[in-house]
């Protein structure tokens, strides 16, 4: 595929940010690009502030929009075909493969399933009801009518959709995991040096619960279903971790449950986890591939019927 159509970036000016130049919010919010480069996006007119071409030194103002609009780029290629599960007039579940982001972030824009999902379905396209992991493989639940969405919604709020997942997971301490474990370590916000912050256990994170099955072991491998009760962001990757038996191959969490990351400053604001410049340096990210992680099972209410409904889809891996 050739060029995208570029993105409009929308930011609000907030009192922290207030009496700060365009040029060094933009370098402390989105730390993935340099002060120069985005000087550089400042000269070329790609920044606005109310809606008029900004100035490098233009100082900011509490309140102020500002939009920053990305010339078209050229996506990372990522596998783009996915599989309709199940569909009626009111919701559909799909089948996505791991690569595949599920909405627009961090350099993906078309090569998304919402991109690809507005190609398939032009005039009323289905909405993601939840998130995978770009990563994580298996089932996503779409809604197609305003009722499903809201009802849908409302399930996820309220927690009696069930989503199990499958999950290839590895420590020293593998042997000594039970066949069921509960992990409950709250996730937070971790400040990180060009995401602005990334989730990971704290102390003082929200709560979440993973409900975890051991099916199979191999030395210090274990196959295992997670069944989450809360769907805090990479969830499941954390609490593995945290557990002492990260996903194999994740290149993100490590023991413990927090991001393997160069040295960061905790006095650091994390103001945001979205990434609009691209970025080109190693530092492991959330979007990162690597790990077995398979969302096999969705049970929900049907928004309009009522009925309850199970979809499956088994995992793409084998084991051991």
């Amino acid at each position: 595929m050739g060029l995208n159509g570029g993105w409009v970036y929308r930011d609000r000016v907030g009192p922290r940010e207030a009496g700060q130049t365009v040029v060094a919010y933009y370098a402390q919010r989105y730390r993935h690009s340099t002060a120069e480069q985005w000087c550089d996006r400042v000269v070329a007119g790609q920044i606005y502030v109310e809606g008029q071409a900004a100035t490098p030194d233009q100082v900011l103002d509490r309140g102020q929009t500002l939009t920053y609009h990305r010339p078209p780029w050229h996506e990372p290629p990522v596998p783009l075909d996915f599989d309709v599960v199940y569909e009626d007039g009111d919701l559909a579940v799909v089948a996505k493969p791991s690569g595949l982001p599920v909405m627009p972030g961090g350099g993906f824009l078309d090569h998304t399933l919402l991109g690809q999902l507005q190609r398939r379905y032009p005039t009323e396209t289905p909405i993601p009801i939840h998130r995978l992991g770009r990563g994580t493989s298996g089932l996503v639940l779409l809604a197609r009518t305003p009722l499903a969405r809201s009802r849908l919604t409302a399930q996820l709020r309220d927690r009696t959709m069930t989503k199990i997942y499958r999950a290839i997971a590895a420590g020293p301490t593998a042997s000594q995991i039970g066949d069921r474990f509960t992990v409950t370590q709250p996730i937070g916000k971790i400040f990180h040096p060009t995401l602005g912050h990334i989730y990971g256990a704290t102390d003082d994170g929200a709560f979440a619960q993973s409900d975890c099955q051991v099916l199979g072991r191999d030395r210090d491998r274990l196959l295992l279903d997670v069944t989450i009760l809360t769907g805090r962001p990479h969830q499941i990757r954390i609490h593995l971790a945290a557990a002492g038996i990260p996903l194999e191959g994740d290149p993100l969490y490590a023991i413990g449950g927090r991001p393997r990351s160069p040295e960061v400053c905790p006095d650091e604001d994390p103001s945001t986890e979205q990434t609009i410049g691209g970025g080109g340096d190693a530092i492991a990210r959330p979007g990162d591939c690597g790990y077995r992680l398979h969302a096999h099972t969705l049970r929900f209410d049907h928004p309009r019927t009522g009925d309850r409904l199970t979809v499956h889809r088994a995992a793409p891996f084998t084991f051991p």
